[in-house]
């Protein structure tokens, strides 16, 4: 484990350990390297932001520690289980039960309201909270019952980060949250990320091409042509509120 890691574990254990990842598309002959032996260790209850450019390999790491992509070579650990070996049910279960997604698009389903969106999710997981608790906690109490159609991007966001939590995972991997969101909207729904993180102690990545997202974080990740070319460490998470582009 290196100094950067050690300053931030501060005797928390690893949830994901990565090593040699890489991942090659392949286009008819040609070979695209999306990663290029990767080496990386995220920890129990850390936020870590992942910053590049597009291309650099973000959201390939995102998709293969979170089970929705497989790799060419390397292996990431989740708890000590080998994901790049598991099977494609066993993939399931890990996804089920033990990570939620948010993407940049919010994917909520038109004829349902926000409580009914997040109980698609609870409906299936193991030891879920209540729809009202997780719209709660990303500020939507006086909104459970509105259409995706009747609330603005930022409210049909937090509604797809309650949908997210409500099932209670360790770990919580975000593509571009913001992506589609104005400043002042996705600092309401970094704050609910934030509040996550804090209140359940969820381990929580934040892919984003925008630096200035970094300063809320416990550590940046940089990636640069499918490689970590550096990893930085905050001394102190900066509030969403306090941050501006």
């Amino acid at each position: 484990m290196n100094d950067q890691n050690k300053n931030i574990n501060n005797g928390n254990d690893v949830v994901f350990q990565v090593r040699g990842l890489t991942k090659i598309y392949r286009m008819g002959e040609v070979e695209v390297y999306a990663l290029r032996g990767a080496d990386l260790e995220i920890f129990a209850k850390e936020l870590i932001v992942l910053l590049g450019p597009s291309g650099s390999g973000k959201s390939t790491l995102l998709n293969i520690i979170g089970g929705l992509d497989n790799a060419t070579s390397g292996s990431v650990s989740y708890r000590g289980r080998d994901l790049t070996t598991a099977t494609d049910t066993q993939l399931t279960e890990y996804r089920r039960f033990h990570v939620g997604f948010v993407f940049q698009f919010y994917n909520l389903i038109p004829s349902l309201t926000a409580r009914e969106n997040v109980a698609v999710v609870t409906e299936i997981a193991k030891n879920p909270m209540t729809p009202e608790d997780a719209l709660a906690l990303v500020g939507l109490t006086e909104r459970m019952d509105h259409f995706p159609a009747q609330l603005s991007g930022g409210e049909q966001q937090r509604v797809a980060i309650a949908r997210a939590i409500s099932k209670n995972p360790e770990v919580l991997l975000c593509d571009e949250p913001t992506g589609a969101l104005d400043s002042q909207t996705g600092v309401v729904v970094l704050e609910a990320l934030e509040r996550v993180n804090r209140e359940l102690g969820t381990t929580t990545a934040i892919i984003t091409h925008n630096v200035d997202i970094a300063a809320m974080a416990d550590r940046i990740i940089h990636l640069s042509n499918g490689r970590i070319s550096e990893v930085t460490a905050n001394k102190v998470r900066k509030p969403p509120r306090e941050i501006q582009w």
